[in-house]
């Protein structure tokens, strides 16, 4: 195994909330963390204590059809555990300004959408939704992740519903929030704008037998970026060039570079920090689609100021930064362990003539947290302050591998997890991905 040691600490500024140790494997686990004036709500689960599994009224074994669908009671616990989280960060429901949520397929989303609309009563933050295929949990169906702010002065939360750009009645989120210098935006997709037209929008499809037309994936990026992102930005005043954070989600992996050239087209001075997820096939509600994209952006107009962080670590993608700071949050681009060219990093392969000394996580891991804690120097703060950890695996059984090089790196701090299982990453031979976002004191 690796010699490494684990490198000196930095006292953190962020305050985990409400704090367990899951058994066993003692996994230090922060289902809220409170930082300046943000609360994050990370990996959460249909748990009775944010650990142990899933709630026994959630997997009733004995009696699975005497209350209610388990994918509701299943929502209606995760929001419950939010609430939680919310009210030790000192704020509430009104106050959030994102959510994404994940599924291990479409049937589960009609009845978490119900106890959404009941926990938001009908004021629904952005909100990001697609498909994949395995979580921590046995018999879990979904996982939420939200964003709020502590109620001040001039950092109200305001929601924006665009006519242009028409929503579910279903789902009933805004695609659009404004807090302070902030704008977040609902994950888009290609799906039509006129829901008869559907179900993607006619000049985001390949026509039967018209080759000539484009790539699908160019299409649907082309009309997510032109007919959706460019014209909810402009509703509040901003263009894409104020953008920070970008998650693209998308169902094929080879879809990677040319969804990158047309990224780096709309970008040419710098792309916000961005991740690319593989989702399940389908990835998403609307079946027939391929991608999906949600925002974060800097409001023009105001005090706080986008740095581009260039620490000198090699990203996956040509053209990506590494990471953005945006006020008193670090935005990274999604990790893993490559080197210049792009491919997995030497240091990070396991020795074919010593196969079981070393795992390939466990080197991936250590090479990813260096860079990560290079990007946190850069930018003025460390990995100690971390509010949202996003780990991506091609392989759940990975996990704990993961999380014993976390505990190397940051002995006894409880983390903002969470982790999924996806089909694949855009790097040959690359296990772990890891979107992180680090609060800047």
């Amino acid at each position: 195994m690796s010699a490494r040691k684990s490198p000196a600490l930095s006292k953190s500024a962020v305050t985990p909330l409400l704090p367990v140790t899951i058994q066993p494997g003692n996994i230090r686990y922060a289902p809220g963390v409170r930082a300046g004036r943000w609360v994050f709500a990370t990996g959460h689960k249909g748990t009775a204590d944010f650990m142990g599994g899933m709630a026994p009224e959630v997997i009733d074994e004995s009696a699975p059809h005497h209350g209610l669908p388990k994918h509701k009671k299943e929502a209606q616990r995760i929001f419950a555990n939010l609430a939680k989280v919310l009210k030790a960060g000192g704020t509430d429901r009104k106050h959030v300004v994102r959510v994404d949520q994940y599924y291990t397929g479409g049937h589960v989303v009609a009845a978490y959408h119900e106890a959404r609309r009941e926990f938001f009563a009908g004021r629904i933050p952005p909100s990001t939704s697609n498909l994949h295929q395995k979580f921590l949990l046995a018999g879990q169906d979904m996982e939420v992740q939200l964003m709020a702010t502590v109620p001040a002065r001039g950092f109200e939360v305001v929601q924006h519903r665009p006519a242009n750009l028409p929503v579910h009645a279903t789902s009933g989120y805004s695609p659009v929030l404004t807090c302070g210098d902030y704008v977040f935006v609902a994950g888009q997709t290609a799906e039509a704008l006129k829901t008869e037209e559907g179900p993607l929008d006619p000049s985001a499809r390949m026509p039967a037998g018209h080759l000539w037309k484009g790539t699908p994936i160019k299409l649907e990026t082309e009309f997510v970026i032109e007919r959706k992102l460019k014209p909810v930005l402009a509703t509040v005043g901003n263009t894409l060039a104020d953008v920070v954070k970008a998650q693209i989600y998308l169902r094929d992996v080879d879809d990677i570079p040319a969804f990158n050239e047309v990224w780096a087209k709309h970008f040419p001075k710098a792309p916000p920090a961005t991740s690319i997820i593989t989702t399940s096939t389908p990835g998403f509600i609307c079946e027939a689609g391929r991608i999906e994209i949600n925002t974060i952006s800097l409001r023009r107009g105001g005090r706080s100021r986008k740095q581009v962080i260039d620490a000198g670590v090699p990203t996956a993608y040509a053209g990506h930064v590494q990471a953005i700071r945006a006020g008193d949050l670090l935005f990274l681009s999604g990790l893993m362990a490559v080197d210049s060219s792009g491919a997995l990093a030497s240091e990070a392969r396991t020795d074919p003539r010593q196969p079981y000394c070393g795992g390939a996580v466990q080197l991936q891991m250590e090479t990813i947290l260096a860079q990560a804690r290079r990007i946190c120097r850069k930018a003025g703060t460390s990995l100690a302050n971390i509010v949202r950890v996003q780990q991506f695996h091609t392989s759940l059984a990975d996990f704990n591998g993961a999380w014993e090089v976390w505990q190397q790196q940051l002995p006894g701090e409880h983390l903002p997890f969470s982790a999924i299982e996806v089909p694949a990453l855009g790097v040959p031979g690359a296990v772990v991905m890891l979107d992180l976002w680090v609060y800047v004191p």
